[in-house]
């Protein structure tokens, strides 16, 4: 797993400087269900980040039950987004809307279609269109779309895996998965505020293939 910093405030704090409202923290800790001791500190940078000035902070990973949600509200996150949990326990992601409505975000990967769970490493046995109408009729309002096939490959994007996505959830998507360059950026801007409400990108950003600055400007 590659490393680009031990300092994720800091980090944070970086991006809020360069004109970032939102930043999107992902716990792999609690995804790939490491020991206490790991999950303590990715619990308290969370708590941390959440802290940053001028910074709204969409949050996930392992998030499996009520018990999860509430430590991330009161931690101080604005979003918080299950993902395996919305496929493996139907009664938990009901559950869950019904109890926190707007604030979680439905987390779905999929792989030519197929939806992924448990860290991207299974396959759930169904189609993406279908899951994200169910979750949308459980009253789910925010969705991130991971596109795996591209996800850390920088091979740029699927437009119309996204303009697909939010047809059938009614909303706009947060776009996540292959975005390599600003004209990526661009694309995805000019899908229009109906198909995409933001974009998650993080190892072009880590690996220089643009600056936060840049991405701002680029969709703007």
């Amino acid at each position: 797993m590659d490393v680009y910093s031990e300092d994720p405030v800091a980090v944070a704090e970086g991006f809020a400087r360069a004109g970032a409202r939102w930043i999107h923290v992902v716990d792999l800790s609690a995804t790939f269900e490491e020991d206490d001791e790991a999950l303590e500190r990715n619990r308290a940078a969370i708590q941390a980040i959440c802290q940053v000035d001028g910074i709204s902070v969409d949050t996930g990973g392992g998030v499996r039950s009520m018990a999860a949600i509430e430590r991330l509200a009161s931690a101080g996150a604005k979003r918080i987004s299950i993902g395996t949990a919305l496929v493996r326990d139907r009664a938990f992601a009901r559950k869950a809307a019904s109890t926190y409505g707007d604030l979680l975000v439905a987390d779905v990967a999929a792989k030519e279609g197929v939806v992924r769970v448990n860290g991207w490493r299974e396959g759930a046995g169904i189609m993406a269109d279908e899951l994200v109408g169910e979750l949308v009729s459980l009253g789910y309002r925010h969705l991130v779309f991971t596109d795996v096939t591209r996800d850390g490959m920088q091979t740029g994007i699927d437009a119309e895996a996204y303009r697909n996505i939010a047809e059938v959830a009614g909303f706009a998507v947060v776009a996540s998965g292959g975005i390599a360059t600003l004209d990526d950026l661009r694309r995805l801007a000019a899908l229009g505020d109906d198909v995409i409400e933001g974009a998650i990108t993080g190892r072009a950003l880590y690996e220089g293939a643009f600056t936060l600055e840049e991405a701002l400007a680029a969709v703007r």
